[in-house]
């Protein structure tokens, strides 16, 4: 059959995504018909699944990495109803108080450098101190308002944080400090989402807070929803929950959590071929017909952030059917087997993954699974060339 050539009616069909997401002066410009679409109805329900397992709980809601790669001010109004936002640095810190939050905002790694004290002081963040350059800048820190602090405990992540004999004597340091108002108490877990578990981190970390005064934050995702009443605190941290991701895939899938997918990545097929028996695909002729087989050409490649470490077998859904990728991902191509799609054609949707037109879900923790890494990597990734809308 070979390449089916592009009609004006079908280029016409490639061009019908979301037109009014791209705007330009010139009028509306779609150069590839790959979609990044935000669902902000998920992030509502995946917030409030976490608040559910939070018990009595506040939440925090963590956007960092740019809201795992969903863009803070996508995600901004599903999360309004969070008790407070955690994030990595001053700049995230800094667009969450331009869009108008005026509660508490937490930076997860602290301070960097001395001068990080005074926008911690004019931006009125909390902070976490995890090491005594830390508490030694803000001993040396000019302030007229203290700041609020989370001294974090290495628990067993062997991360960050001061280690058990170390943290009562940190505790005292800050809390001699007139710069410093209250202090809350954190640690994190290595395998909260494992057989291991958290008793043995849980125990440490019980024992050396047990008279100290301060709140406390302990919970991750995995955490929040498999240890609820173990971890109970006085605020949960969770992240990849709240974008639809299983914290302890394989084991769970993100629908025995209910949750709810908050990205979906599509394109369009933009070629179909017919192949015989013997017929290889791809660079590397990695793939090699036993049979006729059609297969379709998808505009989406490693440049747009799809894991090139994906292969022959990767679930993809067209026109809302599984189906897999056959071949290596190129930087802008991927192909695909429409043996379950004999009605695909050039323009016909391709779901990598999320929610397709009809319904269907492809979890993009069976995708991360095939590329050999996690959802939260695919989420961080998608690249700056692919368009954005969110519903």
């Amino acid at each position: 059959m070979g390449v089916q050539c592009q009609n004006d009616a079908t280029r016409g069909l490639l061009r019908r995504v979301r037109a009014n997401v791209f705007s330009s002066a010139i009028g509306f410009i779609v150069p590839r018909p790959i979609l990044a679409t935000i669902h902000t109805a998920a992030l509502r329900h995946n917030l409030d699944r976490a608040r559910r397992s939070a018990l009595e709980a506040r939440v925090w809601a963590v956007v960092k990495a740019n809201a795992y790669g969903h863009g803070i001010e996508r995600v901004f109004d599903a999360f309004r109803g969070a008790d407070g936002f955690a994030l990595l640095d001053l700049a995230e810190a800094e667009r969450v108080r331009a869009l108008g939050w005026r509660g508490p905002v937490l930076l997860l790694e602290g301070v960097f450098e001395p001068r990080d004290l005074e926008l911690c002081s004019r931006l009125d963040l909390w902070h976490t101190v995890h090491c005594d350059a830390q508490i030694d800048m803000l001993a040396a820190h000019k302030t007229q308002a203290p700041q609020r602090v989370f001294l974090k405990m290495n628990s067993g992540m062997n991360r960050l944080g001061f280690t058990p004999e170390r943290f009562r004597s940190a505790w005292t340091r800050l809390n001699a400090l007139p710069q410093v108002d209250e202090i809350s108490l954190m640690t994190h877990f290595s395998d909260a989402d494992g057989r291991r578990g958290i008793d043995h981190q849980l125990e440490v970390f019980e024992r050396t807070t047990q008279d100290l005064p301060g709140e406390r934050s302990i919970a991750n995702s995995a955490a929040t929803l498999r240890h609820a009443a173990a971890t109970r605190a006085d605020w949960v941290r969770p992240g990849i929950m709240l974008y639809g991701s299983a914290p302890d895939f394989p084991e769970h899938d993100a629908a025995h959590w209910q949750l709810q997918p908050s990205m979906t990545l599509s394109t369009r097929l933009i070629s179909v071929q017919t192949l015989k028996a013997g017929d290889t695909i791809g660079y590397g002729s990695r793939f090699t017909a036993d049979g006729p087989l059609t297969v379709g050409v998808a505009a989406v490649g490693y440049a747009d952030g799809y894991p090139r470490h994906c292969d022959t077998g990767t679930p993809v859904l067209v026109n809302g059917v599984r189906t897999r990728m056959v071949g290596r991902v190129s930087m802008d191509m991927i192909t695909v087997d429409l043996t379950p799609v004999p009605d695909a054609e050039i323009g016909s949707e391709v779901t990598l993954w999320g929610r397709a037109s009809n319904g269907a879900l492809l979890p993009i923790d069976e995708v991360a699974q095939a590329a050999g890494t996690i959802g939260y990597e695919l989420m961080c990734a998608v690249a700056p060339r692919v368009p954005v809308a969110v519903d």
